[in-house]
């Protein structure tokens, strides 16, 4: 057989010898009778699959050198293509090699036909598709590690999340509290939102709600953070504002460069009455529902946590009665968008107004409305817990 470095193929290649060029073409190179029988094959294509000439010529069909799958395909599809069009392009076949091995390879082929049209043979030229093949395969792998790479992303945030948010408030005589929390799109991230509701003493309990800017790992370290040390001052203080400074200065003395927005809620009962006092920093101020008149804010606004030197904050005692509630909420509520519209106060006061039964039906209206308003796409996480004096 003769090569590139043969001197009759050079000497071919300066006189543009056509029938020993094709015969070392960088492709391989098949002519069949319009049944499939080989009638010419090029060097190249017998070095690829190691048959030998007189092996195929005029002894085999092009069909015969495929596998099962191969063949299958052949006459389902290349062959009516053929005929019907007079042309096949790269349809993606395996070649069986005399040793067994499968060569993948990508086959154009033209019929070509007589001046009445009659069918006088096809024309088939075959490459190489084995790094093609390797690099497919590479890519496919890479892409299920990268799915399966995303599912445990996913998992690890569900799990860390569920972490952070409890998954049920407790049971504190005397009071309704209801919680729920959705996280932003499809929950793939850990999102910045949490709450918590502890008792610190009897007829003693705490009730938080805040947000930590953005997502994603260091959120979620800021938010842990930020949960179990209002958890700690709360034991250490009673006013909600020094445990709101506590988590300023704990906050401003990490390594991090987050901030949070908190809505802190001390409920104490005596003589069978229950007081709130609330602090806020950066947060929306929750809203007061009492019977029969319209709700509306309650507290007064304080800086962002973690953010300012010398913060202050500031506690507003309220009494509640049987039949009040206090809702807390974080600002995916409000400043939810569809389109160029907000949410808005408004909208919530609304929903707070009209919802009068158990905490579990404010909350659950609150959440389902503003997911709702976003095509039940919430572009960022919700939070809300109601407290209604039974």
């Amino acid at each position: 057989m003769r090569g590139p470095e043969d001197p009759a193929f050079q000497e071919a290649l300066h006189r543009d010898d056509p029938g020993l060029l094709d015969d070392h073409a960088p492709i391989g190179y098949l002519s069949t009778t319009p049944d499939g029988l080989i009638v010419r094959v090029n060097a190249t294509f017998l070095a690829w699959t190691g048959h030998r000439r007189e092996d195929l010529v005029g002894r085999r069909r092009f069909v015969d050198l495929l596998p099962v799958g191969g063949r299958l395909y052949h006459e389902t599809h290349y062959a009516p293509t053929l005929r019907m069009q007079g042309t096949a392009r790269e349809i993606a076949l395996e070649i069986l090699c005399a040793d067994g091995r499968r060569l993948p390879v990508l086959v154009n082929s033209v019929l070509d036909r007589d001046a009445d049209g009659t069918a006088r043979v096809v024309r088939t030229a075959v490459l190489d598709a084995t790094e093609r093949r390797r690099y497919e395969q590479e890519l496919l792998a890479a892409r299920r590690r990268a799915e399966e790479s995303e599912a445990r992303a996913v998992e690890l945030a569900q799990t860390l999340q569920q972490t952070l948010i409890p998954p049920t408030p407790p049971h504190v005589p005397g009071l309704d509290v209801a919680a729920a929390y959705r996280p932003a799109g499809d929950g793939r991230h850990v999102g910045g939102d949490f709450y918590d509701v502890f008792q610190v003493a009897t007829d003693d309990w705490v009730v938080v709600l805040g947000d930590v800017q953005g997502k994603g790992a260091e959120a979620a370290v800021v938010t842990a953070l930020a949960r179990y040390t209002v958890r700690a001052a709360s034991v250490d203080h009673d006013e909600p504002s020094a445990v709101l400074r506590t988590l300023d200065r704990v906050l401003r003395q990490a390594e991090t460069d987050r901030f949070c927005t908190v809505a802190l809620v001390r409920l104490r009962r005596t003589d069978g009455r229950w007081r709130a006092t609330i602090a806020c920093g950066g947060h929306p101020l929750p809203l007061l529902r009492r019977a029969g008149l319209p709700p509306g804010p309650v507290g007064t606004y304080g800086p962002l946590v973690g953010i300012l030197p010398r913060a202050t904050f500031t506690d507003t005692d309220v009494d509640l009665v049987p039949g009040d509630a206090l809702v807390l909420f974080t600002d995916g509520v409000p400043e939810a968008r569809r389109g160029g519209d907000f949410y808005g106060p408004d909208r919530l006061l609304a929903v707070v107004d009209t919802h009068r039964g158990p905490a579990a039906d404010v909350t659950d209206a609150i959440l389902a409305d503003a997911i709702a308003f976003q095509s039940d796409d919430p572009r960022d996480d919700i939070a809300v817990v109601t407290i209604a004096v039974d």
